[in-house]
């Protein structure tokens, strides 16, 4: 994103998170993509993404800005988003997010390696 973009920068994702809980911010990060997808191919492209960015506020980010964008979301090289994919980079954007399912993964391994350790002690 653009420098003017990051500064001004709010990660909303979590006060969603909060608010709607988990199936309620998937819900609307999927409404999202549906708002940013090109509507006969099923995907976000960077035609669709350039012509809707300003639903989102970023009619100011340039064309390489735009296209970095869909690069760093785009897991399977077809140069646009699925709709997993917009959402995965949605949360890979969101640093707060990241930090809490970093911290719930870290949780649920160490749950995982106490409850297996006694199991290998009694064989």
């Amino acid at each position: 994103m653009g420098s003017e973009a990051r500064e001004n920068f709010c990660d909303m994702l979590p006060k969603m998170a909060e608010k709607l809980g988990g199936e309620g911010l998937i819900n609307e990060l999927c409404n999202g993509f549906n708002l940013l997808m090109d509507k006969d191919k099923g995907v976000i492209t960077f035609e669709s993404l350039k012509c809707n960015s300003s639903l989102l506020g970023l009619q100011d980010l340039r064309d390489d800005e735009l296209i970095s964008m869909l690069k760093e979301g785009d897991y399977d090289g077809d140069g646009a988003l699925n709709q997993m994919e917009f959402c995965v980079l949605m949360f890979r954007l969101s640093p707060e997010l990241m930090m809490e399912s970093e911290a719930l993964l870290d949780h649920a391994l160490q749950s995982e390696f106490e409850s297996n350790v006694g199991f290998f002690d009694s064989k």
